[in-house]
């Protein structure tokens, strides 16, 4: 992509504020406040989604949805157009459902490379990125990537496991068993 991408959990917004930020991607719980920060950064376009970050569906909780993942892609589309700029997309912490996004934001612009290449991108941005399994799965479906971005997050999974073997603890707590699953299976 022709900008600069920045992944970024809400506390650490402020330090983005003198980067030349044009637009924001904004992945929030719903009722959630909108972080005073995103004022600051004088960016252009704003794309707000407001979900969980969960992987299954919940009956208390609002999942990631086909209309986000829509949405998010539809953003994606008119980022096409830009030729220079500076994309910053931001969860609670920076971890998951922001470097789902900006991993599925990287394979519809650049669909010539692997979902590996871009995954790998992604990491570089965010080192500790854990995509969320359920917005990677309704992304691959809508590009037709025939389980390809998939594949690779767990093949993400299985690499942050593998370093850090007591994160297995940290996401099982979080509801993120089918994420480990899909690590563990051969």
């Amino acid at each position: 992509m022709p900008f600069e991408i920045t992944i970024c959990g809400i506390d650490e917004l402020p330090s983005h504020s003198d980067r030349g930020v044009t637009h924001v991607l904004t992945l929030l719980d719903p009722g959630w406040p909108s972080p005073d920060a995103l004022a600051t950064l004088g960016a252009r376009q704003y794309l707000e989604l407001r979900f969980y970050d969960i992987i299954d569906p919940h009956p208390a909780l609002a999942a990631p949805q086909t209309e986000h993942v829509e949405r998010l892609l539809a953003f994606g589309r008119g980022l096409a157009n830009v030729r220079s700029g500076h994309l910053l997309v931001h969860c609670q912490m920076g971890i998951s459902r922001s470097s789902a996004a900006t991993f599925l934001l990287l394979a519809q612009a650049r669909p010539d490379r692997t979902a590996a290449e871009l995954l790998a991108e992604v990491v570089r941005i965010r080192p500790h990125a854990w995509p969320n399994l359920r917005i990677v799965e309704l992304g691959d479906a809508m590009m037709a990537r025939d389980g390809e971005l998939i594949a690779a997050t767990v093949e993400r999974y299985r690499e942050l496991l593998r370093q850090r073997p007591k994160l297995r603890g940290a996401m099982a707590r979080l509801g993120r068993a089918r994420e480990l699953a899909a690590a563990d299976a051969v």
